[in-house]
């Protein structure tokens, strides 16, 4: 289809009916690992039957249904379950620690959450146990929480039982009280408009905040994003990024129900068993963050696969070093691989390169607009456009804006100008052609591996270890992740510490990729004539403190 093709006026539901009927027997979800499988129409069914489940459960229309899971095999039928009553998935980072997760449940007035077992060292049964300990003795589907007064049920995302909470196999046999005619009366309340989707970013200030997707947004996103790659029933992706970011449930899993194409899914990223999935599966294309790509090139084992089934796919979650590109073009086959740029409040593309691009655009840009969506790079401080080549804040308008920040229309206000365009943070370069090139950021993100860290989280839980006086959490640049987190700390009079009495404050408290890698002490910051922190003086300062991190 052209570039003119007018936006999908669908709900998420009604995407996935039509994609079943057009491929019903096209495999939908595979997981090598486990043999599981289920093709378009079987996948369909599973989806009506969990949404059901959740109604005769009592999960209303605009309630939030949390899911904290790696990508085990029924998180995307969630996605299309909850979308299709009428429920708001909240998709939950698989590594965060207890303070976040009361956090975000807290802050989202969440209703409903699904959990697995735990994570890495995360144990996430003991963990929702702990911040609330009524689970343990009241009544399935009556919880009334201290800590989380919103919270009415607990689900586990598998067949286990746990104390308190309902599993998968009992939703799913909850499924028959629920009539035909009453699932259908639900879903004829739904709108494309409709918010079906938060995610919890941090923005570009401040503490993370609840971002409102719709079902069109996301949808006609993940339309263009496949269309981009050429996308077709023929071709099978093998899925290794987190699925609660929009790279995992956007760019991967609405990409693929828009083409009917088949989901290789990963249920956590590892060289191994990625290369396996790709060669098992002759997968034609795979998703990564540039470090998933150079684990994957630099493992002793790349030589023993066989890659020569891939065409194309995404690079994208942070830069993407121009060598790095086109190893993966040269080594995997994948002479068509695309990068894209956006960010969680756009849906989250707003660029993309083409396999049709001149070569050193697919390498060193983030290409050009994507269909119905403008692009501008404006001087940030006058908020007008520059002209071409010349450095200004990323911007961008269309129909895959958020709806907003969940309870927080001040922040909202920020980050979209009264016109109706995205404030991006970042700062780039635009050529004649529409080409986009990202050059630095505004806000004082760092960007670990394609995870986004907000520095004020970090410091804001510092200043509670005692001894410390002041704290500046900045990037130290790392060849092999982008960045990594450094702290900066001044310490009271009298008060010694180390760099491990710094990292043991945080284990168990913050995510472990937020924990610091680089700790420093230091008399004083680098300031403005007005007083304000140079955070990018910081950076550059740890460059020189820390010259192994870019070893």
């Amino acid at each position: 289809m052209s570039d003119d093709t007018p936006l999908f006026d669908l709900t998420m539901g009604q995407l996935l009916a039509k994609t079943a009927a057009a491929n019903p027997d096209t495999e939908a979800v595979v997981y090598v690992d486990r043999d599981f499988r289920l093709t378009y129409s079987q996948f369909d069914k599973l989806t009506d039957d969990l949404a059901k489940g959740l109604m005769a459960l009592g999960v209303q229309k605009g309630e939030k249904v949390a899911v904290w899971a790696t990508n085990v095999p029924y998180w995307v039928a969630l996605q299309f379950a909850t979308a299709k009553m009428g429920a708001i998935l909240l998709t939950v980072n698989t590594n965060y620690k207890r303070n976040e997760l009361k956090y975000l449940l807290t802050n989202s007035e969440c209703e409903n959450i699904f959990i697995i077992d735990g994570f890495r060292d995360s144990d996430y049964i003991q963990i929702l146990y702990d911040l609330a300990p009524e689970l343990r003795s009241m009544e399935r589907g009556r919880i009334k929480s201290t800590t989380f007064p919103h919270l009415k049920r607990v689900f586990f995302l598998g067949p286990e039982k746990h104390r308190g909470m309902y599993n998968i196999p009992e939703v799913l046999g909850m499924a028959r009280m629920v009539t035909d005619e009453e699932y259908a009366e639900r879903q004829a309340t739904l709108h494309p408009d409709d918010v079906v989707n938060m995610q919890y970013t941090s923005g570009t200030t401040g503490f993370p905040k609840g971002v409102m997707l719709t079902h069109k947004s996301v949808v006609n996103n993940g339309y263009w994003i496949g269309q981009r790659q050429r996308f077709s029933p023929k071709d099978r992706l093998c899925l290794t990024v987190p699925l609660f970011h929009c790279f995992g449930c956007v760019l991967g899993v609405m990409a693929c129900v828009n083409h009917g194409v088949t989901m290789v899914i990963v249920e956590a990223f590892n060289p191994v068993s990625v290369m396996s999935s790709i060669d098992q599966e002759r997968c034609t294309a795979v998703y990564g963050v540039p470090t998933m790509f150079i684990a994957m090139l630099e493992h002793k084992l790349f030589k023993k696969f066989d890659f020569s089934c891939l065409r194309t796919g995404i690079m994208a979650g942070s830069p993407c070093p121009i060598q790095v590109m086109r190893q993966v073009m040269d080594l995997m086959y994948m002479k068509e691989i695309t990068i894209c740029y956006g960010l969680t409040e756009n849906s989250p593309v707003m660029t993309q390169t083409t396999p049709d691009d001149p070569l050193h655009y697919r390498v060193e840009s983030v290409g050009k607009a994507l269909p119905h969506i403008e692009v501008c790079v404006r001087d940030p401080e006058t908020g007008l456009e520059v002209p071409h080549g010349v450095q200004g804040e990323v911007c961008c308008r269309g129909y895959s804006l958020m709806k907003g920040y969940y309870n927080n229309p001040e922040a909202t206000a920020k980050a979209i100008t009264p016109d109706g365009w995205l404030r991006s943070g970042d700062l780039g370069t635009m050529d004649e052609n529409g080409y986009l090139a990202i050059t630095g950021r505004l806000k004082d993100m760092i960007i670990r591996g394609g995870e986004n860290i907000y520095p004020r989280e970090i410091e804001e839980f510092l200043y509670t270890l005692e001894g410390v006086s002041d704290v500046q959490v900045a990037g130290v640049p790392s060849r092999k992740y982008g960045e990594e987190v450094g702290a900066f700390i001044i310490l009271k009079k009298g008060v010694t510490m180390a760099p491990e009495d710094v990292r043991d404050y945080c284990r168990g408290q913050i995510a472990w990729h937020k924990i610091p890698k680089y700790v420093a002490f230091v008399d004083s910051y680098p300031i403005t004539a007005s007083g304000k922190i140079q955070k990018y003086k910081l950076r550059e300062l740890a460059g020189e403190m820390f010259p192994e991190a870019m070893n």
